[in-house]
């Protein structure tokens, strides 16, 4: 199957698939990114909770980063990833000193989402299974960002502080800055209860709920769409509808070639998404 259309391109290559976004490699002398594609991957992550990963699967882990940043031509030792907990944290990168540590465990960005940073030859990486990644570049500073947005994330509005966060740091314009949103549940398959329906119609009470938050009378559920959120409060933050650029494509509807933690359930796997300045 290939998931390429107008706004992603499918590649296959050596054995290994992955997605990049038309509108990001218009400027491929300047930045490089990837998001992964395929199940065989061994991509896992640490949680605060659980600092260390058991070492066949942190084997693994090192193994598959190292084998992706081989194929886009990227220095494996210059990837940060942070410590991902649905928080709304975006830090900034300073420089590869302080992250060059091969099994990510780096106090610093524990309980972080996102991150951002105007430094060449630093990987900026995020995981997903169904939640949203979001990569950010402005072409006009040379700024990138990567930021991993779930409902939770999605309610903080992680998304448009990403956007605060590039504009107060490096005077980014937010006319300039281009987001792409990688694969994702979509509305079609994030169900909800009443309960988390609830704080959806409290944080987004002056969007057009109509259109974002459908009811399923049969199951008593509600459907969300949490891309279309995040499309709206990035235009309402100043980004061009034309600068926000949607893969469309659906991790649970495509989960042969995507981790979903909706289908996969317990010992699911991740999807990575990575960015740098090059």
């Amino acid at each position: 199957m290939d998931l390429s259309n107008e706004n992603v391109i499918h590649i296959k290559k050596d054995g290994v698939e992955y997605l990049q976004f038309k509108k990001l490699l218009e400027y491929k002398d300047k930045i490089n990114h990837v998001y992964t594609l395929g199940i065989d991957w061994n991509f896992r992550t640490t949680t605060p909770d659980k600092k260390e990963l058991p070492k066949d699967q942190y084997e693994k882990n090192i193994k598959s980063y190292k084998k992706l940043c081989k194929e886009l031509n990227m220095n494996y030792e210059n990837l940060v990833k942070p410590n991902q907990d649905h928080t709304d944290e975006v830090k900034l990168v300073k420089n590869k000193i302080e992250i060059n540590k091969p099994d990510f465990d780096i106090e610093e960005y524990d309980r972080t989402d996102g991150l951002f940073t105007n430094k060449k030859d630093i990987i900026l990486g995020t995981t997903n299974a169904d939640c949203i990644l979001l990569l950010f570049y402005d072409p006009v500073k040379n700024i990138i960002a990567n930021t991993h947005s779930g409902w939770r994330g999605t309610l903080q509005r992680i998304s448009v502080k990403t956007v605060k966060k590039m504009i107060k740091e490096f005077n980014c314009k937010p006319e300039d800055i281009i987001c792409c949103i990688c694969p994702s549940i979509r509305k079609c398959h994030f169900e909800v209860d009443e309960d988390v329906k609830d704080m959806f119609e409290k944080e987004f009470k002056e969007l057009n709920l109509n259109e974002i938050i459908k009811e399923n009378i049969s199951n008593k559920k509600w459907n969300i769409d949490t891309v279309l959120i995040n499309k709206t409060i990035l235009k309402e933050a100043g980004l061009e509808e034309e600068n926000i650029i949607d893969s469309k494509i659906c991790s649970v509807c495509n989960s042969n070639k995507i981790h979903s933690y909706r289908v996969e359930k317990q010992g699911y796997g991740l999807n990575v998404a990575l960015i740098e300045k090059i």
